[in-house]
């Protein structure tokens, strides 16, 4: 009999289960040698799928794709990923067999019976193993377990093969133990577990999708070929930068020599690192240079830039794309724009056939271009979040270089899961780390500190380096509140000024008062152009009104612009006059950033106030940012040398991080409240032994102890992990050519077209919260395809000034999200 892994949509052709088995093994291996753990994941690939050797599965897979039955079966309906599991549990989870032969086969069996959902939890908070449910006690839908193992000896490999690819495997396993730092085992068999599982789901979907699509096996690009090009081309338009006329200027001349330190400093070996350029100093070109030319002296595969917000990504990498005169080899992910629909192990994504939906989870999406640009969101999302289409990014982390663009806007709560998941990365996936900032936050202040190099910074006498790059004044408006009207009468007043200020930029801390001041400035009827900018619109449309703002900047007409904290962060734009409604230290420094960028005039000035109408009930760390940033103001006008006399000193920044994080210290390790308090790094690699774990708990319930080396709870720490807090729906916005990828998306595009039109939908997408998806829908005003997993908005719900126009002040905001 003939054993059917997957049945082609397009000619009827049959992978069998050998086939597919040997060939995401293979991938699987391919993917773990740059960690050293090849037969780890390997052997995660090799059992993935034995559940599919059964006469059940084979009448399964033929009546669902047979064309004339009108009687499909339930999709998931026959359980094929447990067989895997419970093979490495009976064979090698007892006392005949050493320690790391135990730990190999929970963490490669929960790999393997999650493939179709997420990790399972060794021990959950109903004192319930769900891992144990799965291999020890499931019986239901296991009936022919033993002729799935008599059939995977004979075809696929020997029991003597593979006892010896375990115990390569088990091998691999100890070493990687060992020498990752032994104390920390549950912290390293966490992130192991993680890595293995990306691995496993991103080589059954990749060998999936080139069997649909019927393609050979895809060639690895030469990344390392790749990278000395863009090094060619990246130090040619540096050079063609120090032949313009104004080369000479001060600010140019200090560009270049830190551009040149960070040349010099990527001779250094893989760790953590700081690049503290001050604000305009460089620093996108200065780390693309320190990236191209380490990656080149270390073999590293990947250049991954993480942002906080969604309009730098788009600016950034067309940059990027222009100096290096390639369109085809860098990514933008600004968010998922099909979500991950995980219900329970009966919501299958991959039983064997392929319908509409399936080819979304087949597309291509899993972080495998040279250069990738993402936001802080995605990125903690691949480590933490529920669903397989965000961890299955996760390997592609490994042996790169990853630079975080305005680190300090890492949220309060995710500040140890962010350094445990970094120090990873430098540890044990060989990755090199730049925290890129003009703001450095105080990471390694906290108890889950983050594991710098010695002498982390790459710029040499940082301190004067800031001083030189001193473009403005603050000045403290902050004594006497502002209403959205005396806040418009400033505005005037400043563009009426006859001192050559031409242009004036208002940041404000919520969509709420900066759609309210951009009214009531409207109603001037003034000829002097003025613009928004909120989250409301997608990338595309930020993107453009950034671009008119430009044009009037560049022919130093007249322009008001006032927007939301996402133009303070990496946004290459200069103004005469910035106003900032106060907040932290970082977003005044950042905002500051925005004026006199260039050094053209002496100095500027930066007006901070305090806007009254603010409400940052949902802005919790922007309120506390305020707060501190406010009792620094007081100190420099009760002694005006504090600090070293101006509040975007170094010695300031220090203080406000401190202080920012000592007072958050009780929300660093993620609390969750649903669960009585209990902190999310507990769930995902607390000690056994501590007597308020799940693993006492268990053993106080049933009298005995949970028979695993393992206790960690990953399906439930992912169930409840989220950036932000209100959860939110992406939708496909009709702006521009958005309106033709939406076109596209409603034919019937090929896994391979769908790869490009899901990486095109990127910068047309808005997130929307559950009351707006909601009011939207009600109203008619949201479309779906590919089964309801692809989300549309309908033209008329867009506004061309305004976005989704739907007023919500929260944490989203924050991020720029």
């Amino acid at each position: 009999m003939q054993f059917i892994a997957h049945i082609r949509e397009s000619d009827g052709h049959i992978q069998t289960v050998e086939e597919h088995l040997l060939e995401v093994m293979k991938l699987a291996e391919s993917y773990g040698v740059k960690m050293q753990i090849k037969h780890i994941t390997g052997l995660a690939g090799l059992l993935h799928d034995l559940g599919k050797y059964t006469h059940r599965f084979v009448e399964y897979i033929l009546a669902a794709t047979d064309l004339n039955s009108t009687d499909k079966p339930r999709r998931g309906e026959v359980d094929h990923s447990t067989a895997g599991g419970k093979l490495l549990f009976d064979f090698f989870h007892n006392k005949n067999h050493d320690s790391y032969k135990i730990i190999l086969a929970e963490i490669v069996g929960n790999a393997i019976i999650s493939h179709h959902s997420y990790l399972k939890d060794f021990c959950g908070p109903d004192w319930e193993s769900e891992y144990l449910k799965r291999v020890k006690e499931k019986v239901a839908g296991l009936e022919e377990y033993e002729l799935s193992k008599e059939i995977f000896f004979e075809n696929v490999m020997s029991e003597r093969e593979f006892n010896d690819y375990v115990d390569r495997a088990a091998a691999e396993l100890e070493q990687f133990l060992q020498q990752n730092n032994p104390q920390n085992f549950e912290l390293n068999c966490m992130f192991l577990t993680k890595f293995i599982f990306s691995i496993l789901i991103d080589a059954d979907r990749t060998n999936t999708r080139l069997f649909e699509a019927n393609q050979p096996d895809e060639e690895e690009l030469d990344t390392n070929k790749l990278f000395t090009l863009y090094y060619t081309r990246l130090m040619n338009h540096i050079s063609e930068l120090k032949d313009r006329e104004d080369a000479d200027s001060n600010i140019n001349q200090l560009r270049s020599r830190m551009s040149d330190l960070c040349e010099r400093f990527a001779l250094n070996p893989s760790g953590i690192y700081t690049l503290s350029i001050p604000t305009g100093g460089g620093k996108t070109l200065a780390s693309l240079r320190y990236a191209l030319r380490h990656t080149q002296e270390f073999e590293k595969r990947r250049i991954i830039y993480v942002l906080p917000y969604t309009t730098i990504i788009e600016q950034n990498a067309e940059e990027i794309r222009r100096i290096l005169d390639d369109r085809d080899h860098i990514l933008e992910h600004h968010s998922n724009v099909v979500e991950d629909d995980i219900q329970d192990e009966d919501d299958e994504l991959q039983d064997g056939y392929v319908t509409a939906g399936q080819r979304l989870k087949l597309a291509k999406d899993n972080w495998d271009a040279p250069i990738i640009f993402t936001t802080m969101v995605q990125f903690l999302n691949v480590f933490y979040a529920k669903g397989s289409r965000n961890i299955r990014r996760l390997h592609n982390l490994s042996n790169a270089v990853i630079i975080f663009d305005e680190v300090q806007k890492v949220p309060t709560k995710c500040v140890s899961l962010f350094n445990l998941a970094l120090n990873f990365l430098k540890e044990s996936a060989g990755s090199s780390i730049v925290l890129c900032t003009a703001t450095q936050p105080a990471l390694h202040y906290v108890e889950k500190e983050l594991h710098l190099n010695q002498e982390p910074e790459m710029i040499t006498s940082i301190d004067d380096v800031i001083e030189a790059f001193r473009r403005v004044e603050i000045v403290d408006r902050t004594t006497e509140p502002f209403n959205t009207e005396q806040l418009a009468e400033l505005v005037l007043e400043r563009i009426d000024d006859p001192n050559d200020i031409n242009n004036v930029l208002i940041i404000l801390n919520t969509k709420t008062v900066v759609k309210k001041l951009y009214n009531r400035m409207k109603k001037w009827g003034t000829s002097i152009p003025i613009y928004h900018l909120s989250t409301s619109m997608c990338s595309k449309h930020r993107s453009d009104i950034l671009d008119k703002v430009k044009e009037h900047l560049a022919k130093e007409e007249k322009v008001i612009c006032v927007s939301t904290q996402l133009i303070e962060a990496g946004v290459d734009i200069s103004f005469d006059c910035v106003i900032r409604s106060l907040a932290g230290l970082d977003s005044i420094a950042q905002a500051a950033g925005r004026c006199n960028r260039h050094g053209k005039d002496p100095l500027r000035q930066v007006y901070v106030i305090d806007h009254i109408e603010e409400n940052l009930s949902k802005l919790p760390e922007i309120e506390a940012g305020k707060r501190i940033a406010r009792n620094l103001l007081i100190d420099l006008r009760r002694d005006s040398s504090a600090y070293g006399g101006h509040l975007l000193s170094r010695s300031a920044m220090e203080l406000y991080f401190e202080s920012f994080y000592m007072e958050q210290a009780a929300d660093l390790d993620y609390d969750i409240k649903e669960l009585n308090r209990r902190k999310m790094t507990e769930l995902l690699f607390g000690p056994k032994g501590d007597s308020d774990s799940y693993y006492s708990a268990y053993r106080r319930n049933k009298g005995i102890n949970l028979p695993l080396m393992l206790a960690n709870s990953y399906g439930t720490a992912a169930k409840y992990f989220e950036v932000i807090k209100q959860a939110t729906t992406s939708v496909i916005v009709p702006y521009g050519e958005g309106e033709q990828v939406i076109t596209d998306l409603s034919g019937t595009p090929s896994v391979e077209d769908l790869t490009t039109i899901l990486r095109s939908a990127q910068q047309f997408t808005v997130n929307l919260y559950c009351h707006e998806f909601e009011q939207l829908n009600e109203n008619d005003g949201i479309d779906s395809y590919f089964e309801g997993q692809v989300l549309v908005l309908r033209e008329r719900a867009y506004s061309k000034e305004f976005g989704c126009d739907l007023e919500n002040d929260s944490s989203m905001a924050f991020l720029g999200y």
